[in-house]
């Protein structure tokens, strides 16, 4: 019956186990890269020529309450492609070690679930006593991160576009809604209409847009997707229809409008009609 567990099965393949230094708060795993080509992570392109090598130190999630970092030997590579200003780039283990990251991708994911769950200076005290080094700002530059390491959702030809308020009076964004779904597909900067002009012109496939009466949007889709329908929102086609009808009728009723006395026989003002059981005056109602 096998009694000691092998550390080397819960790390990749790519990744060699070569030794193990712990101390009462935390643990070192020395370990040395087996991969022999690496992506560029600008142009795409493999490259197979190591330019040297050096140590990387990353952190991993906890063993035991411990710290654990993982001292990697890895190999630094220069990008064979002769246009791609990228002179050197780290090497990297897919699904588990990226470029110039300083953890594994499984605790940069578990501190992103942790903060979405929490919040992020929630999610840093609760890291603190795992033993898991960062702070409230990293936590905020990884989920920023790993955001914009997402793919951008793709959106049905009809879309609804609004405008928001990060900070009510201060900062405005603009929300894209897809209408199929009902679903955000895109959060943008601002409400001035340039992000909105960005977007657009990577999704010229839409054709009917869903908008309120902002001079910016109008003039944004009119510019990048001119033969787009666009459409008022419901909201503002109700108050489309309140200001017409308030208008008519400002219009045709005088803005003041008297209404005549009612005098008897005799000349002198009738004042309130019905009894006056319970008034203190007769003529007022109050």
């Amino acid at each position: 019956m096998e009694t000691k567990v092998e550390l080397q099965r819960f790390y990749p393949t790519e990744l060699e186990v070569a030794n193990i230094y712990q101390t009462d708060t935390e643990i070192r795993i020395k370990m040395s890269a087996r991969s022999k080509s690496c992506t560029c992570p600008k142009c795409g392109t493999i490259s197979e020529h190591p330019h040297g090598t050096y140590e990387r130190k990353v952190q991993d999630l906890p063993i035991l309450g411990k710290s654990t970092w993982l001292l990697v030997n890895t190999y630094e590579y220069q990008c064979d492609n002769p246009d791609c200003d990228v002179t050197t780039f780290a090497g990297t283990i897919n699904g588990f070690l990226n470029y110039y990251s300083r953890m594994t991708d499984r605790c940069a994911d578990f501190i992103c679930t942790l903060a979405l769950e929490t919040s992020c200076e929630g999610c840093y005290r609760i890291c603190k006593t795992m033993n898991l080094k960062t702070s409230g700002d990293s936590v905020v530059r990884l989920l920023t991160k790993q955001y914009k390491l997402q793919e951008e959702n793709k959106c049905s030809s009809v879309i609804g576009v609004d405008d928001f308020a990060f900070k009510k009076r201060h900062t405005y964004g603009t929300i894209i809604v897809d209408g199929a779904t009902h679903k955000p597909v895109a959060i943008l900067d601002g409400r001035d209409g340039s992000a909105l002009k960005e977007w657009l012109a990577r999704n010229k496939h839409v054709r009917t847009v869903t908008r309120d009466r902002a001079s910016a949007y109008a003039s944004a889709i009119q510019e990048i997707l001119p033969d787009a329908m666009q459409i008022a929102d419901r909201f503002h086609l109700h108050q489309n229809l309140l200001e017409a009808i308030k208008n008519t009728v400002n219009s045709i009723v005088p803005v003041d409008i008297k209404i005549p006395k009612d005098y008897d026989k005799s000349g002198q003002e009738t004042g309130f009609q019905g009894t006056n059981e319970g008034k203190k005056n007769p003529m007022l109602c109050g």
